[in-house]
């Protein structure tokens, strides 16, 4: 947690689209009123594979609370079928896809690493940013989170 860097000038999300695993189009405005933690990732990017068990953690530990983890994976192609399949071992994550980067390149600051991570508070509005992996199941992570639920 010691790369999080928390913005004082808050950014909305992008109108930018990705879908779930049946093909259906989501944005992140969808989540206003939760928290969200959106991380962008991809199967070939290892601290990627490496960072999302704890954000399966991380969702698991506020189960039927205001908040989601949002697991963006920007796969094309044959890793698709694989990035899928890590998501489902990894419940209780949704698997999101949008594999042409108008999303990580729709952001503001752009996204330059994998994997990143943009924690957006109740109202919708980006309050934190990490990129590179992390442990988001450690106290460090949840601290964040609650105050964004209490804030």
């Amino acid at each position: 947690m010691a790369k999080l860097l928390v913005t004082d000038k808050p950014n909305p999300p992008p109108a930018t689209p990705f879908t779930d695993v049946d093909g259906k189009a989501h944005t992140i405005a969808e989540f206003k009123g939760k928290v969200a933690v959106v991380n962008l990732w991809a199967k070939w990017c290892a601290p990627c594979v490496t960072e999302i068990p704890s954000l399966a953690k991380l969702q698991a530990a506020y189960a039927g609370q205001p908040v989601t983890v949002v697991t963006i994976d920007v796969d094309k192609g044959e890793d698709v079928g694989p990035a899928k399949a890590f998501i489902a071992k990894n419940a209780p994550l949704t698997y999101y896809s949008e594999p042409t980067f108008g999303l990580p390149y729709a952001l503001r600051p752009i996204v330059q690493d994998m994997p990143t991570t943009i924690i957006y508070d109740k109202n919708g509005v980006e309050r934190a940013r990490l990129a590179g992996g992390a442990d988001w199941s450690g106290p460090d992570a949840k601290a964040v989170i609650d105050a964004l639920l209490k804030g």
